[in-house]
């Protein structure tokens, strides 16, 4: 019995279930004088009456879910969905800072902190910035370079050491 529950253990024998709530199954089948004799409620002919028809079959008629064309193609489940950062955004940190997911996240430009984030070359960039995030597009790498600054791949360093190949002994 679960505490502060009104019911107690003398009470159980007196459930019952509520006024309405149990109905007897349709029966057909049994006589005119039932109300389901006869057709037993399935009408005259045809293929309804005979037999069970699959749910939305139009009669051989193309069915309107192969009619319609959404939900067509496929979905890759290798993408990798980035948070998109142009230059221009950049330009509002002071020169020679450094430009990490966590300062993109307190100034604003970004909401979560777990997302990954490309840098985008639309803009001008006219400070020197030490910029790190998950991918640059060739714009956006070119544009740092050229106002002094650094572009740097988050994860890249663990990336290349892991894939070099050790010489065989």
């Amino acid at each position: 019995m679960a505490p502060g529950s009104n019911l107690d253990m003398s009470s159980l024998h007196q459930l019952k279930p509520s006024k309405n709530s149990k109905k007897n199954r349709k029966r057909v089948g049994r006589g005119d004088g039932s109300g389901n004799g006869t057709y037993s409620g399935r009408g005259s002919k045809g293929q309804k009456q005979r037999g069970s028809v699959p749910f939305l079959f139009e009669g051989g008629q193309l069915p309107l879910i192969k009619r319609l064309p959404h939900m067509r193609g496929f979905t890759n489940i290798f993408r990798v969905e980035s948070t998109p950062v142009n230059v221009q955004v950049l330009e509002q940190f002071k020169s020679g800072s450094d430009v990490t997911v966590e300062n993109l996240v307190a100034v604003g430009i970004v909401r979560k902190k777990n997302t990954n984030i490309k840098i985008l070359g639309n803009g001008k960039l006219t400070k020197k910035l030490n910029v790190t995030a998950h991918a640059f597009s060739k714009t956006a790498q070119q544009k740092i370079e050229d106002a002094g600054g650094t572009a740097t791949v988050i994860g890249d360093a663990e990336s290349s050491e892991s894939t070099k190949a050790e010489p065989i002994k």
